[in-house]
């Protein structure tokens, strides 16, 4: 049986979604009962948490092989750690590490940590793939829709550097085939798109698919540090993040290779097609109509 954990996050929800239409027999791990209750038809799951070690065994058990994802913050690597212990102990076969692009070489931000779990699975005897993607189309959704629906532009401190992006629902394709082992045993994937992009490139193809206008504004690394502080975001993820510019910006997110299209047996989503699915997320909400309002007003008043 496969356990799909970090099941309502985006990768692990576009991962459970694959292994479920592939008829495998599988579990899902979520931390809550509401989290559980939103699981695809089908689907039996499992409440437990990386940080409660008590809670893995019970999870784990008659499980074979686990897809193993954790969010992006300074405790993954305790975290991740714990589940891949409970995996020993429990005598699970093979482990899916949903690691990150530049984990082998950068030791900073997000990538060395993901490096130092890549390090502990090897350490052990439990059988291994290792996916390594590079930046997901959804991040486009996720951190430049908003402004754009608002302003029509997006800023960032990237400069001319370029980005082969993929789809998280390919990333899912190949995490549901590697689950089963095999030929994809002690081998790492490190998972490039179909073309490699600048973010003023990527504004012009936003900008096609939606048909309004939209800009890419670069801007200083410390003036978005100062931003993403003033929006809220905690000062280690700002840091981590601006770390992970200079990654891309030294040329190495930028690799297309073929590999993705090998593993699929199919073409990769492209960036054009994704944009094409999702061109109404860029849009501001429509503004009711006059009377509406009104009525709307006098109802609340």
């Amino acid at each position: 049986m496969y356990l799909v954990t970090g099941a309502s996050g985006t990768m692990g929800k576009a991962v459970l979604n694959e292994v479920a239409k592939s008829g495998a027999e599988h579990c899902a791990m979520y931390r809550s009962s509401t989290d559980a209750s939103k699981a695809p038809a089908g689907t039996s799951t499992v409440i437990a948490d990386f940080s409660k070690k008590d809670t893995l065994p019970p999870a784990l058990e008659g499980v074979t092989s686990v897809y193993l994802v954790c969010s992006p913050f300074p405790q993954l690597i305790e975290l991740e750690w714990n589940m891949i212990d409970a995996c020993v102990a429990a005598g699970v076969g093979h482990i899916v590490l949903n690691s990150a692009m530049g984990a082998r070489e950068w030791r900073k931000s997000f990538p060395s940590w993901h490096r130092r779990v890549e390090d502990k699975l090897k350490s052990t005897k439990v059988s291994f793939t290792i996916l390594r993607p590079n930046s997901f189309h959804q991040n486009v959704l996720t951190y430049f829709a908003p402004s754009i629906r608002s302003q029509g532009v997006f800023h960032s401190s990237m400069g001319n550097a370029r980005v082969s992006f993929l789809d998280v629902r390919d990333i899912a394709v190949v995490a549901a085939k590697s689950l089963s082992g095999g030929e994809h045993s002690g081998k790492t994937y490190e998972l490039n798109g179909p073309e490699a992009l600048t973010y003023s490139e990527l504004a012009a193809k936003i900008a096609k698919h939606s048909g309004r206008d939209v800009q890419y504004v670069d801007i200083p690394a410390e003036t978005q540090r100062q931003a993403m502080l003033g929006q809220g975001m905690p000062e280690w993820q700002a840091d981590a993040l601006l770390d992970l510019h200079t990654y891309y910006i030294k040329g190495k997110g930028c690799k297309i290779d073929g590999l993705l299209e090998q593993l699929l047996g199919r073409s990769p989503i492209t960036m054009d097609h994704f944009l094409a699915e999702f061109a109404r997320e860029f849009h501001a909400e429509p503004e009711a109509p006059a009377q509406l309002k009104l009525l709307t007003e006098a109802a609340t008043a």
